[in-house]
């Protein structure tokens, strides 16, 4: 929990249904289930992917897991999606969000391991009213590696980039996303693809993960999200604040490995809202800078922080 959340005051009632994204790893669910239920959400939706079979701690881990979200001590209409297989990250995730979707227009997803500040939820939840009927606009992020929230006239800002760790969106934004890239052998041949990248290194950079992605080589959800949002000109929200802390890098974690920590602030309000829909490129720059460069990008987080 975080220092800041004692003297969080919420600007109204949590009225944004929340979709929580677990697996096998109880003590990181166990602290973001405890914050979703400091904020009482009045419909959640779980989902759990399977034990994998050549893991057979899996199974144990998996029903703790289970048994930790299904302590709902609040009013809330909870629906679960519980896998008996495991379909892995790319098929589990997305057809999870998939589920969420059809049965709601916009909401909050969390993974297990994204530990946000109260302040999140209410963040969300105004932007996906303020934006809901804006097309242009495709994704509320929480975490930013680049928040620099001091001197800023403004709590958020527009970036064709948009982290996953803690997000919203919309049903009329997620229905274009299709998990296999169907459409990647078309793009990457045509003018448009260079359009959306800023220069020649992001245009390589990108070839190669899509391609890696579309042969089924990385087995994940969410570059493909990425590129739908880039191939239509999808904006997202970033917060000037870092608004989410990842606790799952170690030993357990499916993908990432090593430790990553980063300074969460509360928003406070009332919102200060930009003026006009641009792109911020400085922003963008940095972004690309500190996730796409060789250099593994958990020790450039952790360059950031303060000493």
């Amino acid at each position: 929990m975080f220092a800041e959340d004692l003297s969080f005051k919420p600007p109204g009632s949590l009225t944004t249904a929340v979709l929580f994204l677990v697996f096998n790893r109880p003590d990181v669910t166990s602290r973001v289930f405890e914050v979703i239920t400091r904020v009482r959400p009045p419909r959640l939706y779980v989902a759990a992917d399977g034990p994998r079979a050549n893991r057979p701690d899996d199974v144990g881990k998996c029903n703790e897991v289970r048994s930790i979200v299904s302590k709902v001590d609040w009013p809330c209409e909870v629906k679960t999606l519980f896998q008996t297989e495991n379909l892995g990250c790319k098929l589990a995730v997305s057809s999870a969000i998939t589920w969420f979707f059809e049965q709601e227009e916009e909401g909050i997803v969390l993974e297990d391991d994204c530990l946000p500040n109260l302040s999140f939820f209410w963040f969300c939840q105004e932007l996906l009213e303020r934006y809901r009927n804006d097309t242009r606009i495709w994704q509320i992020c929480g975490f930013n590696p680049v928040a620099t929230a001091n001197g800023q006239e403004e709590d958020y800002y527009f970036t064709k980039y948009g982290p996953v760790w803690g997000w919203a969106s919309w049903r009329r934004a997620w229905s274009v996303y299709d998990k296999n890239m169907s459409c990647w052998p078309d793009v990457r041949g045509k003018e448009l693809y260079w359009d959306f990248c800023d220069s020649k290194r992001e245009a390589h950079w990108r070839r190669k993960l899509y391609n890696q992605v579309f042969s089924g080589e990385i087995d994940t959800w969410d570059y493909q999200w990425g590129f739908y949002k880039f191939i239509n000109s999808g904006l997202c929200i970033s917060p000037t604040r870092n608004l989410i802390a990842n606790i799952g890098f170690g030993e357990n974690a499916t993908h990432a490995k090593k430790e990553v920590f980063y300074r969460s602030m509360e928003c406070t309000w009332p919102l200060r809202h930009p003026t006009y829909v641009m792109r911020s490129l400085e922003k963008e720059r940095q972004y690309f800078k500190l996730f796409a460069l060789p250099v593994s990008w958990r020790s450039r987080i952790r360059a950031l922080l303060p000493k």
